[in-house]
């Protein structure tokens, strides 16, 4: 395949990964039906399709600059940031070849990371202006950064999953995130499917950007929500159901701030890997929807 041909499937397959993030019911997230006050699925559709070819180009000398070009291509698009977290994920993992896997590759493309991937990495940070994001003693995002990107992730994976991933080699994304993916094959039904995968997400990691912006004590309840509802049997039981709808009613509370933004950017993350490793593909319904907007 050749590198113009390759390029435009890896576009394909983010653009197909980041709409099926926004077009799948999740709690507490934007959704065809559920819009915050400043954000609706529009948004993430309009940022799906300026970003991905972008994304699209990474490369292991330029991951930086990528999430940097995506950001701001982004923020020209819609005016705010809705995939801030998208484009740190996916911009070393479109840096792998794709005749390598990206659990193959990831380590590589993530020791080459440069202090210039840093410092174009925390200028699209500043221009997302992410929610909660506070200030650090060290390497702090708001001064010009000493360390490569792979070290500064390293300072805040403690406190982050996005930034976890980079310390990491993406276990999270690509064994734990993508296992579970293929095990909602046979779990639940298409319509719940991602749904179901965000719940068993924030079971088992509670969402950094709930931590980040009003606690650990909140996420951490948020956390033990989701896996009640989980071990209620949704989407199967009657009364996980009813449970279900009680925790996104909660999320949506207090003007959104509860919103599972990490746990949404990770799942954009997940099947993209499920669908470059060709292990994920999606559902009939859920196409159309995506080829619908491909033709507004």
């Amino acid at each position: 395949m050749s590198n113009e041909g390759s390029s435009s499937q890896v576009s394909e397959w983010i653009y197909q990964a980041c709409l099926v993030e926004a077009l799948s019911e999740k709690p507490g997230n934007v959704s065809p039906l559920h819009g915050f006050k400043d954000s609706s699925v529009g948004h993430f559709v309009r940022s799906a399709q300026v970003s991905a070819p972008i994304l699209a180009s990474s490369s292991p000398n330029n991951v930086g600059r990528t999430i940097y070009d995506a950001a701001v291509a982004t923020r020209n698009s819609v005016g705010h940031n809705t995939n801030l977290g998208i484009l740190l994920l996916l911009a070393p993992m479109a840096a792998v070849p794709v005749s390598v896997s990206v659990a193959d590759g990831i380590d590589g493309i993530l020791a080459g990371l440069t202090v210039k991937d840093a410092d174009w990495a925390y200028r699209a940070i500043r221009l997302a202006e992410p929610g909660g994001l506070g200030q650090t003693a060290a390497q702090d995002v708001y001064e010009t950064p000493t360390e490569t990107l792979l070290q500064c992730m390293g300072r805040a994976a403690a406190w982050d999953l996005i930034a976890l991933q980079y310390r990491n080699g993406f276990h999270e994304v690509l064994c734990v995130g993508l296992e579970l993916l293929i095990d909602s094959l046979n779990s639940t039904d298409d319509q719940h499917r991602i749904g179901w995968l965000a719940l068993k997400l924030i079971a088992e990691y509670g969402d950094s950007l709930i931590a980040r912006k009003v606690g650990r004590s909140v996420a951490d309840d948020v956390q033990q929500r989701a896996a009640a509802v989980i071990d209620a049997g949704w989407p199967d039981s009657s009364v996980a159901i009813e449970m279900y709808d009680e925790f996104d009613t909660y999320l949506r509370s207090n003007g959104n701030r509860l919103n599972p933004g990490t746990t949404a950017d990770m799942i954009a993350a997940i099947i993209f890997a499920g669908l470059r490793s060709r292990r994920y593909s999606i559902h009939t319904e859920l196409l159309h929807q995506i080829e619908s907007q491909e033709q507004l």
